[in-house]
């Protein structure tokens, strides 16, 4: 099993481009997969982490509903704004700059064979993460993600998740509001979650924060909990 993570920062990088790339190491590890099964070989198949910030997009997940966008194409093009249907699991989100967003590739064959603990590491690590900051984010009971103030009247998300796993394989991932511009949020129904709020980092602790550190943070935390090294 190779519990090596290549971890690449692509920066500030266009929605589809990011995709489009995504699709690629998807199939790549896939491809190795079906070889392996048909002749029996013993290849060892990549992992993949990357980090990046998108300019702003709004996403549509497979299950989602066109109602939860706000917005007309033209008023999309007015907020200098794209948006994609997509093949993740989840309804819609925003990604935009002082965002961080992170697509695990994996091979869970390598890791462990389990969606549903998949998603609750990927939410563990965020938790890690925000508990470095003092802030205690916690699960949401039947909405994947992570939150602050569950079960109170001031409940906000800080963390959206959503992913696509074929064959073992995971792709997309989560999106982190780290210093990001809320009011973007006002165009969705966030998650298609009426009446919730969504936060940011800076926000809560009223300062602008560190991107990097809290990239350095996530690394650090998802290597531990996967039991992995990022290469």
């Amino acid at each position: 099993m190779n519990k090596e993570i290549q971890l690449h920062d692509l920066g500030n990088r266009d929605y589809k481009d990011t995709w489009n790339y995504q699709e690629e190491l998807f199939k790549q590890i896939v491809d190795i997969k079906i070889q392996n099964r048909r002749d029996e070989t013993q290849f060892e198949t990549p992992n993949y982490f990357l980090f990046v910030e998108h300019p702003h997009v709004y996403t549509l997940g497979k299950s989602g509903d066109m109602s939860n966008l706000l917005l007309s194409e033209k008023q999309l093009e007015a907020k200098g704004a794209t948006f994609y249907k997509i093949n993740r699991g989840g309804d819609i989100t925003y990604h935009g700059p002082g965002q961080i967003v992170g697509y695990p590739i994996l091979d869970l064959e390598n890791f462990f064979t389990d969606i549903h603990k998949y998603l609750r590491f990927l939410e563990e690590v965020i938790i890690m993460t925000l508990a470095e900051y003092n802030i205690i984010g916690t699960r949401s009971e039947g909405e994947t993600g992570v939150w602050l103030d569950v079960g109170t009247p001031f409940a906000r998300k800080i963390c959206a998740m959503g992913v696509r796993a074929s064959r073992w394989v995971t792709m997309h991932g989560f999106a982190l509001n780290v210093n990001a511009n809320l009011g973007y949020f006002d165009n969705i129904i966030p998650c298609g979650i009426k009446g919730k709020a969504v936060t940011s980092l800076h926000v809560e602790l009223g300062h602008e924060v560190d991107e990097a550190e809290v990239k350095e943070k996530i690394e650090k935390h998802f290597s531990k909990l996967f039991d992995s090294t990022f290469i």
